[in-house]
């Protein structure tokens, strides 16, 4: 039944108080949200709805009534959008990375231009991979220079066609992975009437700007092998033309503003849609006059100019991380409040990793085609870009694991000693057989207190951008591998052999591990909370930088709690809305949404949230103190934070509350919204049970006592503004 449907009258009482909870990225059913054995949904569908208990048990133990939203499969679904979340995940990150822009109005546009600019070229790199499996590896070698295993060396009956005919029709190839990039790109969950990110136009206009700059690095692909042994005037003009087409999707793109300022947005859109028609016009002229063109090819082991192309790409993407970093270091040093996750930082080490899973991706895929296809023997192995793009893999593996290593255990004693500072407030008098216990309390706080020193990732993040400048610097001057380890280093022939192999097998299981955690994700609890939440936190930003990312299931969710609230104040003297976790983070945008009416009658618990802690930080330029200040004020500081030290994930919002901590200002009230429930609650078992109170983390905890007596305080409020 559909509560939203029926227009039945409710005549609200004393206690009519409605608890709406929002669970976190965990994806708990319903049932566990509520703490009842048999819930039934009341609005929504199967992938977000809005549940209660049936019968006589919909009530809580305070009088309110208990509902729950269950949004865990918007951004999961069938087994096949898991698998393109795997293949996609780039472009997921280098989505995120814009969003991390710091608050800065000059550095934040100038982070959001690099970041849709290395968007692009994730793209760019995609297709001249593809480039390199179909035109590269089996036009040009497989079905030429070289022989490969059967049956690929009689390919549809090519391997008797001249050169020319045979690179136009496997040049489809890479034109059907462009469409089928597009097609999913415009998958979405089911849009609300009234979406929360007003992006969908942009989204077109980055869709037609990378489907252009795609054309025409493919027209280059072919144009410059036409042309080594000698242009003419049609594979000239061409050629010129594909150029420019991709500095005009780069110009269109290097503009601040330009796609977002809605005073030239049909501009943009013709523009853009201009550039898209003709990058297809020339693809088609391209493909028709390298099949038609009768001259002789030179001579070569590879496609012609493919390696300076591939090498151009990748030079061209490390260098826009490069200035992506310096300009957010150059951000951060110019008076940022320095903490231990720097705010902005994130968009340059998401953007890295972007980067590096791209082109382990794209660089894997033509060396393990080659070796399957057996169409890399006797010439020297793969491309050397890729091969400098493998083995800069195994170093950035091989750097990062002792990278990270190092600092976990350089911060460990620092985590310690202020863990340890906490749990002797909280509990100064321990007899001796809860001493082993107060130690597992400390380690649980040590452990939860690494988020706060992220800020080492710079270090790790540095070491590993200087691997990857140097190896782009190579691969540009088209130095082998090899030849260098055995000259500089006076390595063995075979090491950097181990290592590129290394590297590619790595990059494989890397593949197959995502894979299979991603369709485990959704079947199986433990992945769904581990695994999972790389999906939920991913695919929750909209398509600012990259068209074919997965698309944002807030555009939904948040629309839809808004709606949700505005129809249950509707019904009941009031809603309080109760988010875990990432659950916190959609209602405190569904809060903004409200109109004033509905916010008279909205009071907000968040327990284990990470808004400050983690959001305010990584996001500063849209999740910051001001934008959670303005929460505050909408729901008239009717708002409490529950939070422990033993958690990993949340924390405090505005103020920490710890024993010893100078007490907030008396007339800020957000002084007043922050909970520290101290965890465990006693290090011995209580009379007559032989376990101690549990290490409660993360842990949501709806039926604690803290939770219940928060509840009360804000219902009471509720009722106290009626």
């Amino acid at each position: 039944m559909d509560e939203s449907s029926p227009p039945r009258r409710e005549r609200p009482g004393r206690h009519d108080i409605v608890e709406l909870r929002v669970h976190g990225v965990s994806g708990a059913r319903p049932e566990k949200v509520l703490g009842r054995a048999h819930v039934r949904q009341v609005a929504g569908d199967d992938s977000g709805g809005f549940h209660r208990p049936t019968g006589s048990d919909g009530t809580g133990p305070d009088g309110v009534t208990l509902e729950a939203y269950r949004w865990g499969d918007l951004p999961s679904g069938t087994v096949a959008r898991t698998f393109s979340l795997v293949f996609l995940l780039p472009f997921m990150l280098s989505n995120v990375a814009v969003w991390m822009r710091p608050t800065g109005r000059r550095s934040g546009a100038g982070v959001t231009v690099l970041c849709r600019l290395l968007a692009l070229n994730l793209t760019v790199l995609y297709v001249v991979s593809i480039a390199g499996v179909a035109l590269d590896l089996l036009a040009w070698r497989c079905l030429g220079v070289a022989r490969c295993r059967a049956p690929f060396d009689t390919m549809a009956g090519l391997d008797g066609r001249q050169v020319g005919p045979r690179l136009a029709v496997l040049a489809l190839l890479p034109i059907a992975a462009v469409a089928f990039l597009r097609l999913l790109g415009t998958r979405r969950p089911r849009p609300a009437g009234n979406p929360l990110w007003a992006v969908e136009p942009m989204v077109g206009r980055l869709r037609a700007i990378h489907v252009a700059a795609a054309l025409a690095v493919l027209n280059l692909v072919l144009l410059t092998a036409r042309t080594v042994g000698g242009g003419t005037l049609s594979t000239t003009v061409l050629l010129t033309l594909s150029g420019a087409v991709l500095l005009a999707c780069a110009g269109l793109l290097a503009v601040p503003g330009m796609l977002d300022r809605a005073a030239i947005r049909p501009t943009v859109t013709r523009a853009a849609s201009t550039v898209g028609a003709v990058a297809g016009g020339l693809s088609v002229a391209t493909i028709l006059t390298v099949a038609l063109d009768r001259r002789a090819w030179p001579s070569s082991a590879g496609l012609p100019g493919y390696d300076g192309i591939a090498s151009w790409a990748l030079f061209s993407q490390m260098s826009l991380l490069v200035a992506l970093s310096g300009l957010v270091l150059w951000h951060h040093g110019r008076g940022e409040r320095r903490n231990a996750l720097p705010r902005g930082l994130g968009a340059a080490v998401v953007a890295a990793i972007a980067v590096g899973l791209g082109n382990v991706f794209s660089a894997n895929l033509v060396y393990q085609s080659g070796n399957l296809l057996g169409g890399y023997r006797g010439d020297g192995g793969p491309p050397l870009p890729y091969q400098w793009t493998i083995l800069a893999f195994f170093l950035h593996v091989s750097a990062g694991v002792v990278l990270c290593g190092a600092m976990t255990l350089l911060s460990r004693r620092r985590r310690w000693r202020a863990a340890a500072a906490i749990t002797a407030r909280d509990f100064p008098a321990v007899p001796p057989k809860g001493a082993g216990r107060l130690r597992q309390v400390t380690e649980a706080v040590a452990r939860a207190r690494f988020a706060e020193w992220l800020g080492l990732l710079a270090v790790t993040y540095a070491a590993l951008a200087a691997i990857g400048l140097a190896t782009a610097l190579l691969r540009v001057f088209d130095l082998a591998p090899d030849q260098l380890a055995q000259q500089v280093f006076g390595l063995p022939a075979g090491a950097v052999g181990m290592g590129l192999a290394a590297g590619s097998y790595f990059a494989a299981a890397l593949v197959l591990a995502l894979l299979l955690g991603g369709m485990f994700a959704y079947r199986t609890a433990w992945f769904r909370r581990h695994v999972g939440i790389l999906w939920d936190l991913g695919t929750f930003w909209p398509r600012a930088a990259h068209p074919f990312a997965p698309p944002s299931y807030a555009d939904r969710a948040v629309p839809e709690l808004a709606d949700r609230i505005t129809h249950l104040t509707e019904r009941h003297n009031g809603v309080l809305l109760c988010g875990h976790s990432h659950g916190s983070v959609l209602l405190a945008l569904a809060v903004l949404r409200l109109p004033p009416p509905v916010r008279q009658r909205v009071a907000l618990l968040t327990y284990g949230s990470p808004l400050d802690r983690l959001y305010a930080r990584l996001f500063p330029g849209y999740l910051n103190q001001e934008v959670l200040r303005t929460v505050g004020e909408r729901v008239e500081w009717r708002w409490l934070n529950l939070w422990r030290d033993t958690d990993p994930v949340g924390g405090w919002i505005f103020a920490a509350h710890r024993p010893g901590d100078p007490l907030p200002d008396p007339a800020d009230p957000a002084g007043r919204v922050d909970r520290r429930l101290r965890d465990p609650g006693d290090l011995l078992p209580p009379p007559g049970e032989d376990r101690p109170p549990p290490v409660r983390g993360h842990h949501p905890g709806e039926s604690d006592p803290e939770f219940r007596a928060a509840v009360r305080e804000l219902a009471g409020r509720l009722r106290g503004s009626d």
